[in-house]
């Protein structure tokens, strides 16, 4: 399992802007700049988030993405899954094949080693949520800079 630049991309920058989203919403173009990614692949990111309800966006000058629920109620799992599909280290455990099995499935001697591999993994993402990101991320990323007059 890979997990691609489009999951990796949208979960660095939804922490971003949980991170920096306490004076409302967060433009596109700021996360994009303050992590070094393309706006316009931001924008195709976020256009999935939005129709799977994890994030909402706000027109306007003030305008921007902002949270659908609080980050301790969205799980990277959700994230992950919106963004990637299926979280699984192999084809035959993931499910995305209703009715197509595998034609080793009932005698396979690997299967419920994938099977419990398939459970630890997408376990350990659904409990850990977008806050607790943003509360084990390093202190220098989480500081705001500082503008003189």
């Amino acid at each position: 399992m890979n997990i691609s630049t489009r999951g990796r991309y949208g979960l660095r920058a939804l922490a971003d802007m949980t991170l920096h989203a306490v004076n409302g919403p967060v433009a596109l173009r700021v996360i994009a700049e303050r992590q070094n990614l393309s706006e316009s692949y931001l924008e195709q990111v976020f256009s999935s988030l939005r129709k799977a309800g994890i994030v909402r966006s706000v027109r306007g000058a003030q305008g921007g993405y902002e949270l659908n629920r609080p980050a301790n109620e969205i799980s990277v799992g959700e994230i992950l899954r919106v963004l990637e599909g299926p979280l699984s280290p192999v084809q035959c455990v993931d499910g995305s094949y209703p009715g197509v099995e595998c034609e080793m499935e009932k005698t396979c001697l690997t299967r419920p080693f994938w099977e419990e591999l398939n459970n630890v993994i997408n376990r350990f993402l659904d409990e850990t949520t977008l806050q607790d990101i943003i509360d084990k991320a390093p202190r220098e990323s989480q500081e705001q800079p500082m503008f003189y007059i």
